[in-house]
């Protein structure tokens, strides 16, 4: 008898599209079945997920891609994250009476990267136009789609704060002052009129090329950008600090600012070589885990048991502690992941792994790098257990938005897989005219010096956004990722071991119970962190709950089904194509044939 899985795992030849939410999956399924390429399905899938999923991201967020080129034969990252406006000092935010950048607000904003990352990807990668990714959010923006339970709660917890503090986001998510109902049709005729407005303006040039060069100079360099530069003018608005600032970010930050592609950073395990960005994001902690695991046995291991568990977890505090001291925009900081990733710094480190669950924040000690070491364990040594202040604001630290996902494989294997994150409507107040706000990227430096991931103008946050990307045997084979903040590399490290050491197929791999732990500082405000803690969903199954305790792990038992949104998609040597999503919150889905 088959083993039963919550969905099949999708198999065909034509092509394969998974997301987080089903309507975006059709999305791209249907650029696939028009002509398009892997790059414009992904382009159109990704600017739905804007709409269907806006408490998720939006169009001033920020996006990370890994994806794999069949004509130019290689693996590259693209990086849509935007860079500290010019305003962006450390001693500006400290003026402000504020010793961490508030997660929400205009204080927190950074550049908008994500749609001049689509553009880019578009031009250089998809054959498609403006008009064709972007008709289908257009469609939905301006004629309605099914809300999701989950975005109608958080707009419901929200209204009273959005009526008093933030208008143009009552106006736009509660409109005649009720938030929309579960499933019900709901719209954003602004966020429509002004991807319509891009679309006007990219033909309104001839040709493909240039007409996605003008897109991108209305967001950046014209009309979008003037509203933004309007508004930020004389907007002050209350945050998660309990006080009203106003933003630094300006016209002339948008105007200088473009996308980039740049190389992966990589690491090779058992056959397998996977591909993340580089220590702009967090990517390379999975690497790091891969390498502290490499020189344990996880194949005799039972990959539900407690053992394959106990012993990801300690790798992942360590490769974590890591990420702490040494990460950062690479333009502005010696980031030593050659030396963080070698045979010799983690032969040491692995001896760190012991029976019992560690309570302690452990980074490693690289000569050369003593200060920033010692600086970096005083200053988190502060916040152990806790906050570093207790925010004033707790309505809107407790409503932090997310992330979404999404991977594309078509029939001549070009494959991406893309995590794009921010603007989500929690973030900060709707620009009147646009339909969208502005991300909130910034809470993710320090405001304190000597640090990689320290404020500064023109640097890249130090972001969660961590899509994936793996071949086997020099071959691009798998694309994988999760929304989820500092869960993220924990749930796919969780999903790669296990689909490489247990030889389940992508659904059986994607139903497994996960679990990860907030050991570690977390990377959005108020930066709290747990020593020792362990969340894990309740169908790991009493005995390996019990023994998880007995080893030391605080151990927060989770619901069935509530912990990660894991999505992957798969290309055989033979040119079969895999899908599968998981059935957490029961939006995502996997499409092909």
């Amino acid at each position: 008898m088959a083993t039963f899985t919550t969905r099949p795992e999708i198999l065909g030849r034509f092509g394969v599209v998974t997301s987080t939410h089903w309507i975006a999956s059709a999305v791209g399924m249907s650029i696939l079945e028009r002509g398009g390429n892997a790059f414009d399905a992904a382009i159109a899938t990704g600017l739905t997920l804007q709409v269907v999923e806006p408490h998720l991201n939006g169009p001033g967020g920020d996006l990370p891609a890994i994806f794999y080129s069949r004509k130019r034969d290689r693996v590259e990252v693209l990086c849509a994250q935007g860079t500290a406006p010019a305003g962006a000092t450390m001693d500006h935010y400290r003026a402000q009476g504020l010793s961490l950048i508030p997660g929400d607000g205009l204080l927190a904003t950074v550049i908008p990267g994500s749609f001049d990352g689509w553009m880019l990807m578009l031009r250089d990668y998809g054959t498609m136009t403006v008009r064709d990714v972007l008709e289908p959010a257009i469609y939905y923006a301006g004629q309605g789609h099914p809300v999701l339970p989950q975005v109608s709660a958080a707009i419901a917890q929200l209204g009273d704060f959005f009526r008093r503090e933030w208008p143009t986001s009552y106006e736009t998510w509660l409109p005649g002052g009720n938030a929309p109902a579960p499933r019900s049709d709901f719209r954003n005729p602004a966020l429509a009129a002004t991807w319509q407005r891009i679309v006007a303006e990219a033909e309104a040039r001839p040709g493909r090329e240039a007409g996605i060069e003008a897109a991108r100079d209305a967001f950046y360099r014209g009309f979008v950008a003037e509203a933004i530069q309007a508004y930020l003018a004389t907007a002050e608005v209350m945050d998660a600090s309990g006080a009203r600032h106003k933003g630094v970010l300006n016209a002339d930050d948008l105007a200088g600012w473009r996308a980039t592609v740049e190389a992966p950073q990589t690491y090779d395990y058992h056959g397998w070589t996977v591909a993340k960005t580089g220590p702009w994001g967090q990517g390379p902690v999975l690497l790091q885990a891969l390498a502290l695991l490499k020189g344990i046995d996880l194949a005799d291991m039972d990959p539900a048991g407690e053992r394959f568990i106990h012993t990801v977890v300690e790798a992942m505090k360590l490769a974590f502690a890591d990420r702490e001291v040494y990460y950062g925009d690479p333009a502005f900081a010696d980031v030593p992941l050659d030396r963080l990733l070698s045979d010799t710094y983690n032969d040491e480190r692995r001896r760190l792994i012991a029976d019992d669950a560690s309570l302690l924040l452990r980074p490693g000690r690289l000569p050369g790098f003593e200060e920033q070491h010692a600086h970096t364990t005083r200053m988190l040594a502060q916040m152990e257990g806790g906050a570093v202040y207790e925010p004033t604001m707790a309505h809107l630290t407790a409503r932090r938005g997310d992330t979404v996902h999404l991977d594309v494989i078509d029939r001549d294997g070009n494959m991406v897989s893309a995590t794009p994150s921010g603007g989500w409507l929690q973030s900060s107040p709707v620009v009147p005219g646009l339909g969208f706000c502005l991300n909130s990227r910034a809470q993710m430096f320090w405001l304190e010096p000597g640090l990689p991931t320290s404020l500064a103008p023109g640097k890249r946050p130090r972001t969660t956004l961590t899509p994936s990307l793996a071949l086997y045997d020099g071959r691009p084979t798998l694309a994988f990722g999760t929304p989820g903040g500092d869960q993220q590399d924990q749930w796919q490290l969780a999903f790669f071991l296990r689909y490489v050491h247990g030889h389940f197929d992508l659904q059986q791999t994607i139903d497994m119970p996960l679990f990860h732990t907030a050991h570690f500082p977390a990377s959005f405000h108020p930066r709290t962190c747990k020593p020792g803690d362990l969340t894990i969903e309740e169908t790991a199954g009493a005995d390996v709950l019990a023994a998880l305790r007995a080893r030391g792990h605080g151990l927060n038992v989770a619901p069935a089904w509530s912990i990660g949104r894991v999505t992957a998609a798969r290309r055989d040597a033979d040119g079969l194509l895999r899908a599968a999503a998981t059935p957490r919150l029961m939006q995502a889905y996997a499409i092909g044939r």
